[in-house]
């Protein structure tokens, strides 16, 4: 009879729908707990040799510079020399072509200049009218 009784227990615990449910819900969740423990790893890894390759990437542009400026300190004037020495440094050049004029200084205009009475530059027909006068004209010659 106590057979029967755990026979009976096992079979109405694996029949249970919920059991089984419940099982293939946690067999779903290592499932997708795995998956996620790969894909974690594999942008590890690609973390790890973008770094790597940008590392590799700063030494030869370092090799590169230096060996330019090695050959502009052995070729060219002085005053090219100073710059690119100082182009590694991270300053700007110190040129006098780049200051500004504050007497004859003008804001940069984002818009066309126009006459008084034509349509902007930001008109929605604006130049389509030339385009007909020329396609007009390109027909004409056409006949």
């Amino acid at each position: 009879m106590s057979v029967g009784c755990v026979v009976g227990a096992l079979l109405s615990r694996s029949l249970n729908p919920r059991e089984k449910q419940n099982r293939d819900l946690e067999q779903r969740l290592q499932q997708a707990e795995q998956r996620l423990s790969g894909y974690q790893q594999e942008v590890t890894e690609h973390f790890a040799q973008t770094s790597q390759l940008v590392n590799s990437l700063t030494q030869s542009y370092r090799e590169v510079h230096e060996y330019l400026a090695s050959s502009a300190l052995k070729l060219s004037n002085p005053d090219v020399s100073r710059q690119i020495l100082e182009a590694g440094k991270g300053k700007l050049p110190s040129d006098n072509s780049t200051v500004i004029d504050k007497d004859n200084f003008e804001p940069p205009r984002d818009w066309a200049p126009k006459e008084p009475g034509s349509k902007g530059a930001l008109s929605e027909d604006y130049g389509l009218e030339e385009d007909r006068e020329e396609l007009a004209a390109a027909t004409v010659n056409r006949d």
